[in-house]
């Protein structure tokens, strides 16, 4: 690392230390607790902004080193995000550095396959789903995982070292908490699988949901043993398909200093079986979904999935769900009317009406007063997710502002 960059990083500390220590972000901590306490004041508002593609373009980086190079991407977008956006998001007055974990296969090797669209991106893949008969079940090995502290631990040092006095560094937990059962499932043994072997092969679908559950259980209840846990509920992470998971229903009251999977927040979803219907999804699935999820204090469910149709079954075995995602293909009144004032409604706005060459205002305006009619008496949350390529970022703030005038706050 070279003067220019130690200078470079020394610099967006000091402006990410200054965006932190703004009146706004304790009061938009305040605002956020109230929600995720199921006391909301009004609804709160939150574009992603981490998936965007070129949200701060590789020339604008200085580090070479790749992991500087990281932790230059992590400054500057949230710098960015925090002065153009205006929506709620929160600037901790510290930043972050996760454990290193070294994760082995399931004893056969998942391949993403990815392809290169027109504009040079990659977003698009698939797997090679190597589990392809009930026989390669027998495959699949018990997984033993690694953290490597002193890699993470020189990585810790050499940020205290940079920031100095400007901005404290704090060797805290793993990042966001994910179950993703299903979603492994789906790498595992495709969608053609997922959908037949409900029908044909019952008995080698549930070998791979246990053994898929157990694995879970066994790498939550590892990070326990090891203290590689973390508080997750002051707002330094996003929890579920997100939000701050700011609450003070975390940690328990008998909390002592070392975090327990009861004192944390985790993100269970099924978007991979939203073609199965709600009594094949509470046989096959829901039961390892909520084996898995007992473990935890509270819980944020779901991503892109409609869930209308399989609720009361969810909420019935998974009780301690705090937030739950309501995707462009839930039912909104249904949802809302099931919820009330006892779930955060976690709205996620359609992505192609803001991604589009010129915006489709009237679309946007249309789904937040869609929502706002449905759920205006929920604790209701906005969080846009899934926008990958836009134009320009001025109408990031133009949403968030669209909104804000929408809900009157």
């Amino acid at each position: 690392m070279n003067q220019n960059e130690r200078g470079q990083l020394q610099a967006l500390a000091t402006r990410w230390m200054e965006l932190a220590a703004q009146p706004i972000m304790a009061e938009r901590k305040r605002q956020w607790t109230a929600l995720h306490d199921l006391q909301g004041e009004r609804p709160m508002v939150l574009f992603e902004t981490a998936l965007l593609e070129n949200y701060v373009a590789p020339a604008e980086l200085v580090c070479e080193d790749a992991t500087l190079r990281g932790v230059e991407l992590q400054l500057r977008r949230t710098i960015r995000h925090a002065e153009e956006v205006g929506d709620d998001i929160v600037v901790p007055p510290f930043f972050r550095v996760c454990w290193d974990i070294d994760w082995p296969d399931y004893g056969v090797q998942l391949r993403a396959d990815h392809a290169v669209d027109g504009q040079g991106g990659e977003i698009g893949y698939i797997y090679n789903h190597p589990i392809k008969t009930p026989a390669d079940v027998e495959r699949l090995r018990p997984r033993n995982w690694h953290v490597n502290r002193e890699s993470t631990r020189q990585r810790y040092e050499q940020l205290l070292d940079i920031f100095g006095d400007i901005l404290p560094v704090v060797l805290h937990g793993t990042g966001g908490l994910f179950i993703g059962l299903t979603q492994d499932l789906f790498k595992l043994i495709g969608n053609d699988n997922l959908l037949a072997w409900t029908y044909d092969e019952p008995d080698a679908l549930h070998a791979v949901m246990r053994y898929l559950c157990n694995d879970r259980l066994a790498y939550f209840d590892w990070l326990e043993r090891e203290g590689l846990l973390g508080l997750n509920h002051t707002g330094w992470e996003l929890v579920g398909s997100g939000s701050p998971g700011l609450t003070t229903g975390l940690p328990q009251s008998d909390y002592a200093g070392a975090t327990r999977l009861r004192d944390v927040w985790v993100w269970m979803e099924s978007q991979e079986t939203t073609m199965i219907s709600p009594r094949m999804f509470a046989s096959f699935f829901l039961p390892y979904m909520a084996e898995v999820t007992a473990r935890f204090g509270l819980i944020y469910y779901g991503c892109c999935e409609p869930v209308h149709d399989r609720w009361d079954t969810i909420i019935a075995q998974i009780p301690h769900i705090r937030s739950v995602s309501i995707s462009p293909w839930c039912d909104q009144r249904q949802m809302a009317a099931k919820l009330g004032r006892n779930t955060v409604f976690s709205r996620k706005p359609r992505p192609w009406p803001i991604s589009e060459t010129v915006p489709d205002w009237d679309a946007l305006r249309k789904d937040t007063d869609d929502t706002l009619a449905a759920a205006r008496d929920c604790n209701l949350e906005f969080i846009y997710r899934d926008v990958y390529r836009i134009a320009d970022h001025e109408r990031l703030k133009t949403w968030t502002d669209m909104v804000r005038s929408r809900v009157g706050a």
